[in-house]
């Protein structure tokens, strides 16, 4: 009989099916966003690093220079296939933000990319809080797209669709919430916003759509169908129209705090 935290949401099992389309088309983060959290709760050598969500490696790949010792928790087996071969290195645990597979008073810091908006937000700070050492901290980062650009809205349009209503970190703030609820074990919560760009060729951004659990996890007839709407955007609009290299802008937003 499973743990009650050991069960992840439901569309969190379509990146099981969509992990090397994920890979291909989310974008990286950006450096200063990286130092940013580096600055704050030290991630470099002699330092034990848990990334929590850690999917095909994109944030841990962005970690690994500052030279700390990184240990990844995943909990869907399509994305951990894909760490271990993008980033053999590390090792990744499955395991949930609320039931890690690890020590009390492990880490230094634990950090989640593109992940905290899956969580149970105040059993995972409890769990967080066990695993991590005095003085140690969280951080938190989100790519997300810029709506003021007219195609990224129309990809929005798309994934409304199909439950999608918006970005599920600014649409649902309890996890903020968490950080300031009774009880909790953390201090302050903090933010810094960066500005970040992925350039590539349309197929990525059309697997970036693709990407997104809410399409992810829908019938395969119907994941070609957006595929192709994706595609017929990306060739009319005047923003992409002939180009070989498409720009979307991002804002990356950075989050941390540390134990009380």
């Amino acid at each position: 009989m499973p743990r009650r935290f050991d069960r992840v949401h439901p569309k969190v099992r379509g990146f099981d099916r969509a992990a090397t389309t994920y890979e291909r088309g989310r974008p990286d983060y950006p450096v200063a966003a990286v130092r940013a959290l580096d600055q704050v709760l030290g991630l470099g050598r002699g330092r034990t690093v848990v990334e929590i969500g850690s999917g095909t490696g994109k944030f841990t790949r962005a970690l690994r220079p500052f030279g700390g010792t990184i240990v990844a928790v995943e909990p869907t087996r399509g994305m951990r296939a894909v760490f271990e071969r993008t980033v053999p290195d590390v090792p990744v645990l499955s395991g949930t933000a609320e039931a890690l597979p690890l020590p009390d008073r492990f880490a230094d810091a634990v950090v989640a990319a593109q992940a905290f908006h899956w969580f149970r937000p105040r059993p995972a700070l409890r769990e967080i809080a066990r695993v991590l050492r005095t003085g140690g901290g969280i951080g938190l980062v989100w790519n997300t797209r810029d709506p003021s650009v007219a195609w990224s809205r129309r990809i929005s349009e798309i994934l409304n669709r199909y439950g999608w209503q918006g970005d599920p970190r600014t649409r649902d703030d309890r996890w903020k919430a968490a950080f300031v609820a009774p009880g909790t074990p953390f201090g302050r919560l903090h933010a810094r916003v960066f500005r970040h760009f992925q350039r590539a060729g349309p197929e990525t951004f059309v697997d970036r759509v693709l990407s997104v659990s809410v399409v992810a996890i829908q019938p395969a007839p119907e994941r070609r169908r957006v595929a192709r709407e994706v595609r017929e955007l990306l060739r009319t609009d005047p923003s992409t129209r002939g180009r070989r290299v498409v720009t979307m802008p991002y804002r990356t937003e950075v989050y941390w705090a540390f134990l009380k």
